[in-house]
């Protein structure tokens, strides 16, 4: 990634290393081997391609980060008990079975480094996996016995539906304004971080106001961590990301770096993004002219500004918390999500 990436949320005259997602993993490294047995234990069916289809992507190498925001965020809390396993495992099928969807509608061939389970598979049954894993995250929810969580997740896998189907119309219109994607990525990425972190709050027996704190939190993690996304689609590379390099270009998916460079392009330059976001200029050759107009009009940079910007909400909304490692680690997940390349 060429862009510099500056931290965010250091103490001054701390030494500039390279954040990670290192503390947090090491805070619930216990947890997660619970959260990862629930996981293991629930993709089971007696139907043999369900497991096998749904290993494919759980086993493949993801960061695991929205449950390990649930648990860290119980550890924030000093919650003792175990209730947040299963959420934090729910909180995991979610996302899985979104990604699931999401490569079907994409004809996407490449996640985590591996070849996508619509390629691999076929379309229909990794649709209905992705039900499958969907119906499971329910169950769990149910059994948890919390309405008010119950209330959370189902409501945050709506909304995620809802901002895909914006997504999606939005898809191939290059007038897209800034507002809109901000909208659509808060309700496809950062609702799934928010509830992650909120339901700790519930099964904490904690009050409102450290739900919204929580809340807040994970919801600009989100916002930060999706603006990462779509930079370094264009800056990385398919080693690094483990997926294609300008999937979203060639997609027509109107991202940030895109509505910056667009705003700010000469006529012939909104001609070719023009072009480019209807489908019509997709090579490899419009690819690099694509991302040498982002770099002359500075939208990757600006795109990262905006991250870091989110990435402070972050950090100041669980500013109240006493000074704790599940603190520490939460502040470094923000830092992690801006500088990494992946």
């Amino acid at each position: 990634m060429t862009a510099t990436v500056h931290p965010i949320g250091r103490p001054a005259g701390a030494p500039a290393t390279a954040p990670s997602l290192d503390p947090i993993m090491a805070l619930v490294a216990q947890d997660l081997n619970s959260v990862n047995s629930v996981i293991l234990d629930r993709m089971q069916s007696k139907i043999p391609l369900i497991p096998e289809l749904a290993g494919h992507l759980i086993a493949g190498g993801g960061k695991r980060m929205r449950p390990m925001l649930t648990l860290a965020s119980a550890r924030l809390l000093d919650y003792p008990g175990t209730r947040h396993h299963k959420l934090a495992a729910a909180v995991e099928f979610i996302h899985t079975a979104t990604l699931l969807h999401d490569d079907v509608v994409d004809g996407s061939d490449l996640r985590r480094g591996k070849k996508t389970a619509n390629l691999v598979f076929g379309n229909p049954a990794t649709v209905l996996v992705g039900d499958f894993l969907f119906s499971r995250s329910f169950e769990l929810m149910v059994e948890d016995g919390s309405l008010k969580v119950l209330k959370i997740l189902s409501g945050a896998s709506a909304i995620i539906a809802e901002g895909e189907v914006d997504q999606l119309t939005a898809q191939r219109q290059i007038e897209t304004s800034e507002e809109r994607y901000l909208a659509i990525i808060g309700a496809k990425t950062a609702a799934l971080f928010a509830a992650a972190c909120r339901i700790a709050a519930v099964v904490a027996e904690r009050d409102e106001q450290v739900e919204l704190a929580l809340d807040a939190y994970g919801r600009n993690l989100g916002i930060a961590f999706q603006l990462v996304d779509d930079a370094i689609d264009y800056v990385s590379d398919e080693a690094t990301m483990g997926k294609g390099v300008g999937d979203d270009f060639r997609d027509g998916k109107v991202t940030l770096p895109v509505i910056l460079a667009y705003a700010h392009g000469s006529p012939d330059e909104r001609k070719f993004w023009e072009a480019a976001i209807i489908g019509h200029r997709t090579s490899d050759e419009d690819l690099a002219h694509a991302t040498q107009l982002l770099r002359q009009h500075n939208a990757i940079d600006l795109t990262l500004d905006r991250a870091r910007h989110f990435g402070q909400r972050a950090i100041d909304a669980i500013a109240g918390f006493p000074a704790s490692k599940a603190k520490s680690a939460l502040i470094e997940t923000v830092e992690f999500a801006i500088a990494r390349g992946y």
